[in-house]
């Protein structure tokens, strides 16, 4: 507080002193009260705000590498060393808006970090529930393309430091047009959903990448199958059949990658694609025909499915759904509309409500993925020949373009993955027979080509990053 030079009597000094006349009392007793109330408020708020303002903090977790930095407001940046609680130096007025975001990822290990309730406004209080959450990347070794013409998935190495792709063998003989793949969380075995009416099995090579065909594979599904997933657990594979409206259920040998039938359930018309929550708790099924998304309970023991509510309206033909890796928002692509729906997610229930409007696309977006920092949202458009970029309000989970949207990408973009890291983004053009490979700006999302497009097979379909 500035020094005070108002000149006043001793307080030692009693007004009945000859040096002290009745106007001198009086004038000391008005210093002493401004001085009083002076005090009183600059102490008044505690140390949590004040006339200078509230602090923005909250708790970091699982962190184990070193160079996180997170920023307020693209600023007052913060170098965070350790697990536990952090606070920002630079206070914020009553009725600010705060936004945390990570600046820099944490490096040996590589790390990816989310930030949960990381915007918001300052009600009269500080803000002590800001969540940063860190955990071990899987480092990016294989990719694997399904070509639906050729029936065949083609292998790659992935460079973890420059995202190149590299061709690993010849390409692997699957059923009858394959269409969709998805690895194991352990990396051990390959699944491909083949519209022919089959799920091939691959066990995975650690050291090459190289696929070898499971024993009783392929293995029988319903009718037209066209999406498959593996739920985080690793012990259950949902299959969506597209002419029987159905999800085919199976569990998954734990030695050998082998599939055993666990039942069916159905589904809205015309499934298209299906996902799991990071928790495994519920299954989400695109119905491209009726304009829905499908909710399932998966019990943990079985992995039997059971419809949760009623369901949930999207836009125009729901092409594919994705949800950020926190389980708190879901995004669809719909085909139909050229747009992207955002939901939250009841964690409880599994149930969704719609964020807002729909928002722009391009034409005919057909894949969606959310990158493993939960902060952007990339979708490819098949008839533009490009893939959107959005970002992710980490609050409302509503998305918003990110600058230099769309990317261009070769002819007929229908499927794109993001690597572990959330370095590096895959395109497969189905029209080029290629694989476009990005690199992703920490910062803003946005997309830089990396070198020129790697040969696939005939009219791939999909693409699967593994890394452990």
């Amino acid at each position: 507080m500035p020094q005070i030079s108002l000149k006043s009597p001793s307080a030692s000094e009693p007004c009945s002193t000859p040096r002290n006349s009745c106007f001198a009392c009086l004038g000391r007793a008005f210093f002493l009260g401004i001085l009083f109330a002076t005090l009183s408020s600059c102490g008044s708020g505690g140390s949590s705000g004040s006339q200078a303002g509230y602090t923005v903090g909250g708790t970091v977790s699982g962190l184990t590498g070193t160079g996180l930095v997170l920023q307020n407001n693209a600023g007052n940046n913060l170098t965070i060393t350790g697990n536990g609680p952090f606070s920002f130096t630079a206070a914020l007025a009553n009725g600010a808006n705060y936004t945390v975001t990570i600046l820099s990822y944490p490096g040996a290990p590589t790390q990816t970090c989310t930030v949960s309730n990381g915007m918001g406004t300052i009600a009269a209080a500080a803000v002590t529930n800001v969540a940063v959450n860190c955990v071990v990347a899987k480092v990016p070794r294989f990719a694997y393309v399904a070509n639906l013409s050729d029936n065949t998935v083609s292998a790659y190495t992935v460079d973890a430091g420059t995202g190149a792709l590299n061709a690993v063998g010849t390409p692997v003989a699957t059923g009858l047009t394959p269409l969709s793949l998805a690895v194991d969380p352990a990396g051990r075995f390959a699944y491909v959903a083949n519209a022919g009416n089959t799920v091939s099995a691959y066990a995975i090579n650690a050291a090459t990448g190289a696929l070898t065909s499971v024993g009783g594979s392929p293995f029988l599904a319903g009718l037209a199958p066209n999406s498959v997933v593996v739920d985080p657990t690793g012990k259950f594979v949902y299959v969506t059949n597209y002419d029987n409206n159905t999800v085919s259920i199976f569990t998954i040998n734990a030695a050998t990658g082998a599939l055993t039938a666990a039942g069916t359930v159905m589904t809205g018309l015309n499934p298209h694609f299906v996902t799991v929550d990071p928790t495994g708790k519920f299954v989400y099924v695109a119905n491209w025909s009726d304009n829905t998304i499908s909710v399932y309970a998966i019990n943990a023991a079985t992995g039997v499915l059971a419809l949760v509510g009623s369901p949930i309206a999207t836009g125009i033909n729901p092409y594919s759904i994705a949800v950020d890796p926190t389980g708190r928002f879901a995004y669809v692509a719909n085909e139909g509309s050229g747009t992207v729906s955002a939901y939250t997610l009841n964690a409880t229930s599994g149930a969704l409500s719609a964020v807002g409007a729909p928002v722009i696309a391009g034409s005919s977006p057909e894949s969606i993925v959310v990158d493993p920092t939960g902060r952007f949202v990339y979708v490819t458009n098949a008839f533009s020949n490009t893939v959107s970029a959005f970002a992710i309000n980490s609050t409302t989970g509503a998305l918003g373009h990110v600058s230099g949207t769309p990317f261009a990408t070769g002819l007929t973009p229908n499927s794109v993955t993001v690597g572990s890291t959330g370095q590096f983004a895959y395109v497969v053009n189905q029209s080029s027979n290629t694989v476009s490979a990005y690199a992703i700006n920490a910062a803003s999302g946005a997309l830089t080509v990396l070198g020129t497009p790697v040969a696939t097979g005939l009219k791939p379909d999909s693409i699967v990053v593994v890394g452990w």
